[in-house]
């Protein structure tokens, strides 16, 4: 193995987990709020890093999603305090956690140079290790990605979400052209063409939510063959558990390194609602120290 996957082991053994931490702020629920969004944000993740360094509560993966910071930015009106937070967390975990991978989750996904400048965004602009992308468009969709990153960077495609709606689609029956034509879900459509993908591409991953341990571990069992890298979002306020979805990936015969299961909420702002509790930062540490128990190696 090199590049990414190379990072993904050495960060599991480093650490001792395969927990990946959710950074989706909701800057209306935080403890700061005093009107300057991009330093409120920085105030808040500087005191929970610190705390975290302090009792060495290391996740083998950071994953800020996009979507949260650019929601704060007001760019007709020239304010930007959402992208300027989202900067200084980067920051904040290259200066911390310098040999923990960030997975920046954008989901993004076209074709030729619109998905070369979703690439450039994610590796060159943001500085990020991975990022998340969408398959659905084909290998015109993903090779620009793998073009601009020179095989250090890791690609999770989106093969099975763990959101309710994701059956709508990717639970449906089709023809598997790769697979000698034989009928499957989608998803399982999906998984053959990534792992034709990684073939031929270094550090290309797979989304698989959590939320459905029975697809998860039959993905995970034709994955785990190839090596290929899960990220796997839904422990936590979507429901699933850490526990049981490591109990998933060991019976489906998956090497665990190289997974990385995600709670974003459960750690960061537990309390759902402002205003935010005076144990705020308790609360916070307490969940991160159990999801990192419970993914142990």
């Amino acid at each position: 193995m090199k590049g990414y996957k190379t990072k993904l082991q050495q960060s599991a053994e480093k650490t001792g987990n395969c927990a990946c931490m959710g950074l989706d702020p909701q800057w209306e629920v935080l403890p700061y709020r005093s009107g300057n969004i991009s330093e409120d944000l920085q105030r808040f993740f500087g005191e929970l890093f610190d705390a975290m360094v302090r009792y060495n509560l290391v996740p083998a993966a950071f994953k800020p999603n996009i979507g949260y910071y650019s929601a704060l930015d007001d760019p007709r009106n020239g304010a930007f305090e959402g992208s300027l937070a989202l900067a200084g967390v980067l920051s904040m975990l290259q200066q911390r956690f310098p040999t923990i991978p960030v997975i920046l989750d954008s989901k993004r996904g076209d074709i030729a140079r619109s998905s070369a400048n979703y690439a450039h965004e994610a590796f060159d602009i943001w500085r990020c290790d991975a990022v998340t992308a969408s398959p659905y468009m084909g290998t015109d969709s993903v090779s620009p990605f793998d073009e601009l990153r020179e095989g250090s960077h890791g690609i999770y495609l989106l093969n099975r979400t763990s959101n309710p709606g994701a059956k709508d689609l990717q639970g449906l029956i089709v023809v598997d052209e790769v697979d000698e034509k034989e009928l499957y879900p989608l998803y399982m459509a999906v998984a053959h063409k990534i792992a034709h993908w990684a073939e031929k591409i270094d550090g290309i991953g797979a989304v698989v939510g959590a939320t459905n341990l029975d697809e998860l571990g039959q993905i995970a069992t034709y994955h785990g063959k190839r090596s290929i890298p899960l990220l796997i979002p839904g422990v936590g306020s979507q429901g699933a558990s850490a526990k049981m979805t490591m109990r998933t990936l060991e019976q489906a015969g998956y090497p665990v390194a190289l997974a990385r299961i995600n709670s974003s909420s459960a750690l960061t702002h537990p309390w759902k609602q402002a205003p935010a509790p005076a144990g705020w930062l308790d609360r916070c540490i307490a969940n991160i120290d159990k999801l990192l128990e419970e993914t142990t190696l």
